[in-house]
């Protein structure tokens, strides 16, 4: 199981830096396929965090998830412990950097609003919750 979980990440690294290397700057068919490719990316990311469960056994966690245009991370993704957290972590920094190329090279806007990150942590009904 843990070889398919590497293997799927190699391939996931392999195509962001193919991607983050030939995005052609305000090429729609190029920033359409890459926009595409992060919601799928997001969606295996959440969901790899979503299976994290909290017990007196693990530790909640947060990182810092999504590039903003303006800077700074969309939100804030929790998780435990009980999942391959070196995993979620390089997925979710290879997310940022493509992310971040992606509003680069396609003029991508948002809001400028600071999102901070959560005050605490705690564990409900077997999940990591946010505080804020």
């Amino acid at each position: 199981m843990k070889k398919l979980v590497l293997k799927t990440f190699a391939i996931h690294i392999l195509f962001v830096l193919v991607v983050a290397c030939t995005i052609e700057e305000d090429n729609p068919a190029d920033c359409q396929s890459t926009y595409e490719y992060l919601q799928d990316l997001k969606i295996l990311i959440e969901d790899q965090a979503a299976e994290s469960i909290c017990t007196e056994g693990f530790e909640c966690r947060s990182i810092a998830f999504g590039s903003k245009p303006c800077g700074g991370p969309w939100s804030y993704l929790v998780y435990s412990t009980s999942i391959d957290t070196l995993d979620l972590v390089d997925r979710v920094n290879a997310y940022n950097e493509l992310e971040m190329t992606f509003n680069i090279n396609c003029g991508a806007v948002s809001d400028c609003a600071v999102v901070n990150p959560p005050t605490s942590l705690m564990c409900e009904n077997n999940q990591c919750i946010a505080v804020y």
